[in-house]
């Protein structure tokens, strides 16, 4: 297909596979770093209960359950409740390793000083003993330290040296994706990384995918479902054009298969402009909540989406993921779910981080053709 720019369109990059980037579960002995002879925190106690403050992205919150199934292995026996914004929390729920999840009520921005003591003075009758606080924060390792948590977990920076008391360095070389990060944190510091991780994985509420369905006045689509998710909470440089989802959509709907749209209340003007112009496909932008996505992307095998939470979800339930990335470096954050199919062009701007195009031409999406993905789908 032909660029905009003028000349022939760049190839894709060859990017890694979800086997290049730690699918596989790994074997008992990659974690000879979690035996007690050798972890600093069980030296000293077994953990009985932890908490967990959780970040406020939706696929941060899905790559943090990676780190709660490596705990696991360590202590089955801990409870772990999970501590989080609103927007975040409700995957939680969907985590066979949590016992609670709490939400964190306080606008993005805000200090919410007041709120943040009155949580942390009901959290003391819970009586943790751990605490891993996974965003950088000044402000999240707060509760924790008023809920007088004996062990508080974090890195290092954003003035929180009284706050922590198991301050971790980040090494942003050694440990490049979100995941990786992640997991140091359940790991002493100077121990090495475990080779391999095991996908995130959310549970499917099959009641509540029934109730889902119903209150949403459709059923089980009798062809195969592809998934569209072509929204992007950081900004517009992460999505792939509209008229390159209207195409895709099409084509997918002429070989046989059902698409369905997904998407939060801010990416419905983006779903119901694809939807007006392929009226086969079911717009469901901004009308589910977050677990109902969750639920309703376990019937698709296949998902097509930007770098987005709903990328990692999908992955998190079993659909096989075809992410289109520009901006974004790959290597950060991944999708992780086995048989994830990562996409991008190999041009010399991209990644460039930025949420719009600073060369205002937006090459690393206009130029990932339609025709890149449709070769990733199987024919019906």
């Amino acid at each position: 297909m032909a660029s905009k720019m003028g000349g022939r369109s760049p190839a894709l990059e060859n990017v890694p596979t979800a086997h290049d980037v730690g699918d596989a579960e790994p074997p008992y002995d990659e974690h000879e770093a979690f035996i007690p002879h050798n972890t600093r925190i069980a030296h000293s106690y077994d953990p009985a209960r932890l908490l967990l403050i959780g970040p406020a992205w939706v696929g941060d919150m899905v790559m943090a359950q990676v780190l709660l199934q490596v705990l696991r292995r360590r202590w089955p026996r801990l409870q772990v409740d999970v501590l989080a914004p609103p927007a975040s929390v409700p995957l939680a729920e969907r985590m066979l390793e949590v016992r609670r999840a709490i939400p964190l009520s306080i606008d993005h921005g805000q200090l919410g000083l007041k709120l943040r003591r009155q949580v942390a003075k009901d959290l003391l009758e819970q009586d943790y003993d751990w605490s891993i606080c996974l965003p950088n924060s000044f402000k999240s390792a707060l509760i924790p330290y008023w809920a007088q948590i004996q062990i508080r977990t974090g890195f290092r920076g954003e003035g929180r040296r009284l706050l922590l008391n198991d301050r971790h360095r980040l090494d942003k070389k050694k440990l490049p994706r979100t995941v990786d990060r992640f997991v140091a944190l359940g790991l002493p510091p100077r121990l090495p990384q475990p080779t391999q991780l095991p996908a995130p994985r959310l549970q499917v509420n099959q009641a509540a995918l029934a109730a889902a369905l119903q209150r949403l006045g459709i059923g089980v689509p009798q062809r195969p479902l592809v998934a569209l998710a072509p929204g992007a909470e950081y900004g517009p440089a992460k999505r792939w054009p509209v008229r390159h989802w209207i195409t895709l959509a099409r084509s997918l709907i002429e070989h046989g298969h059902a698409v369905w749209l997904f998407g939060s209340p801010k990416d419905a003007e983006i779903t119901q402009a694809i939807a007006a112009a392929v009226p086969e496909a079911l717009d469901l932008g901004g009308q589910t909540s977050l677990l109902e996505a969750v639920d309703l992307l376990s019937l698709a095998p296949i998902t097509v989406s930007n770098d987005s939470g709903l990328m990692h979800v999908a992955g998190a339930v079993g659909s096989r993921v075809i992410a289109l990335y520009g901006p974004t470096p790959l290597r950060m954050t991944p999708p992780l779910s086995a048989g994830a199919q990562p996409l991008r062009l190999d041009i010399s701007c991209s990644p460039c981080g930025k949420r719009e195009c600073p060369l205002k031409h937006h090459r690393c999406m206009e130029d990932l053709s339609p025709e890149h993905v449709i070769r990733q789908i199987p024919q019906t």
